[in-house]
């Protein structure tokens, strides 16, 4: 069967650096889940506000259309999926072997690194919006993202593989 990687967490925890590392190391395909924002999701996030449940539905909706075109390939997908209903929307119909990983952090650490971060829409002001609704689930493993990258993708490597 397949396997479906889903790396969430806030915004800036490293969820595409990680997903494009370990997608390189293990073959997988990559999707990129700002890739599947709205243009008026990322112009609501450009101005600061945060997203609520109905701004995320059609992405969730794309997310899961599009994972469900690659029904035979392994994936990586890095998105927030910060409350439990997004989890169960973005998996919904799909059949695989899914292994979930937080990327979790402090929140002062994540805010220096989207301080430096260029050419992304989303902006250290919204941070604790997100921090504020993330629910962490029982059934996910917590990675620490102070590690270095390359040790991140060897810690996942190991929950999969083990």
């Amino acid at each position: 069967m397949r396997k479906v990687i889903i790396l969430f967490g806030v915004s800036g925890s490293g969820k595409s650096t990680i997903g494009k590392k370990l997608s390189d190391n293990l073959d997988f395909k990559f999707i990129e889940g700002d890739d599947f924002h709205s243009t008026n999701n990322i112009s609501k996030m450009k101005r600061n506000i945060p997203l609520n449940d109905d701004d995320r539905e059609q992405w969730l909706l794309s997310l899961n259309k599009e994972l469900k075109k690659t029904f035979n390939e392994d994936v990586i997908i890095a998105c927030s999926v910060l409350k439990d209903k997004y989890r169960q929307e973005l998996i919904s119909g799909l059949n695989a072997n899914f292994f979930w990983f937080c990327l979790k952090g402090e929140f002062e650490l994540i805010n220096q690194r989207l301080k430096i971060r260029k050419n992304h829409f989303f902006m250290s002001d919204l941070l604790k919006s997100q921090f504020d609704i993330i629910e962490y689930p029982d059934y996910c493993n917590f990675i620490d993202i102070s590690e270095n990258p390359e040790k991140i993708v060897e810690l996942i490597k190991v929950k999969i593989f083990k």
